[in-house]
């Protein structure tokens, strides 16, 4: 079979829970978060996925996404990758929609990005790094990361521009599965929750 990549948002923060863009600034999990991890971790040790035996696993390096994978399990089995860590939001860090919509009416990061931060291009080149690792891998891969940059790896997954990310909603430790249908990539399972339920 082809390796299909299992993307795990990391849990609810403080400003993921407010709407903040968080791009490097390393905000804790909260306690919901941390729940929301081991909740998760427990959906990928059991039937079907049973623990993932010989996945290869990588993390971005902001605390977040790693305490997250630390908490599901995998914290052991993991290599941290500068290519998962979240968008640069530059100017707008730590602002709401809201806040940014005030100063620059109409903005929506996927086609106009964001001042004295990280551009289109370089987000969608490090989108295209994961996308090619992941392919190029004989097994599955498991990546924690965060919302804007696991949208856009969905994206260039399906070999679509990063625009299309804006429709692709995904919520803090939801789980995605990018694979295939008859050897097209597709989405396999997207912003997947139900872990949550307990």
């Amino acid at each position: 079979m082809a390796p299909r990549i299992l993307l795990a948002r990391h849990g609810q923060t403080e400003w993921s829970l407010s709407g903040k863009h968080t791009g490097r600034t390393d905000v804790p999990l909260l306690e919901e978060g941390r729940r929301g991890a081991k909740l998760l971790g427990e959906r990928l040790h059991r039937a079907p996925l049973e623990g993932l035996p010989g996945v290869e696993v990588r993390t971005s390096p902001l605390s977040r996404a790693r305490e997250t994978c630390e908490l599901a399990g995998f914290g052991e089995r993991a290599r941290t990758w500068d290519a998962l860590m979240e968008w640069d939001y530059g100017a707008y860090e730590g602002m709401t929609p809201d806040e940014i919509h005030a100063v620059r009416p109409g903005w929506l990061i996927w086609r106009d990005g964001v001042p004295r931060g990280e551009s289109l291009a370089d987000v969608t080149a490090r989108a295209d790094e994961v996308v090619a690792w992941a392919r190029e891998a004989d097994r599955d891969v498991l990546v924690f990361a965060h919302g804007h940059i696991l949208r856009s790896i969905g994206a260039r997954w399906l070999g679509l521009p990063l625009d299309f990310a804006a429709r692709i909603r995904l919520n803090p430790t939801s789980l995605s599965v990018l694979g295939w249908a008859y050897g097209e990539p597709a989405l396999e399972s997207w912003n997947d929750l139900g872990h949550l339920a307990g």
